[in-house]
């Protein structure tokens, strides 16, 4: 049989990659994708056609590429929409220690898996120090004595993260700077003491929540949103 040469040069010149393998997509999968519509939709985020539609969208998905685009827009389906683009070879490696991507001017998005790195212990005795909580950390713990750390949470924030933050401080206390969009969650037990949230660090969890929990007496830890997010913080920390 003869070939044509001109269909053997074309097929010696198709050098594109193979079609993407689909995955089905199981009731657990379909089940996450409306736990995350359900808690946008507590958000504020979708109005009731979108949220109906996307939820018909979600029960009807065969694959699990046809359910990534229903949560991509969403920052509470951030850890979901990363694992669903592995799954389905969509998602791009990412080690730990890679460096956080700013997608505009309030936003961060963290390119390492939350947990991913060890947590961060501090001791502070009538001192303290600096410390930038690297990506990847899930919780840190500090404890204080007359004394205090600055704690700054910008490189580990993002959708989806949490990060636990656990303190335990007599006559002490930490500043905590966050960047916006970070919920904070005081879950603290305090004795004669407190903390206090600035106004301006309190977000609406899109880029993130952080969890206060330990133990303070006569001490308190201060919030405040990380510079260069307000003009008039000229540089400066609040």
């Amino acid at each position: 049989m003869r070939v044509n040469p001109a269909t053997l040069g074309a097929m010696a010149d198709d050098d594109s990659p193979p079609p993407q393998r689909r995955i089905r997509a199981s009731d657990k999968d379909r089940d996450e994708v409306l736990s995350v519509i359900t808690e946008a939709v507590t958000n504020g985020r979708l109005d009731p056609e979108e949220t109906a539609q996307r939820q018909d969208d979600a029960i009807s998905a065969k694959f699990l590429d046809d359910l990534m685009p229903l949560i991509d827009d969403l920052p509470e389906g951030h850890q979901l929409h990363q694992r669903l683009a592995r799954q389905t070879g969509h998602g791009q490696d990412t080690g730990p220690g890679s460096a956080l991507q700013r997608r505009g001017a309030t936003e961060l998005s963290p390119s390492v898996e939350p947990g991913s790195a060890p947590p961060t212990n501090s001791v502070a005795i009538m001192s303290g120090r600096e410390i930038d909580v690297a990506p990847g950390t899930a919780q840190v713990t500090t404890y204080a004595l007359m004394g205090g750390d600055n704690i700054d949470l910008c490189a580990v924030m993002g959708p989806g993260v949490t990060v636990e933050l656990v303190s335990y401080a007599m006559w002490a206390g930490n500043d905590i700077y966050v960047p916006p969009g970070v919920r904070v969650r005081d879950e603290t037990i305090n004795i004669m003491a407190g903390n206090e949230v600035r106004q301006s660090a309190r977000g609406d969890g899109s880029n993130g929540t952080v969890v206060l929990k330990g133990f303070s007496l006569m001490a308190g830890h201060d919030v405040h949103l990380a510079k260069g997010y307000r003009a008039k913080d000229q540089g400066q920390l609040e």
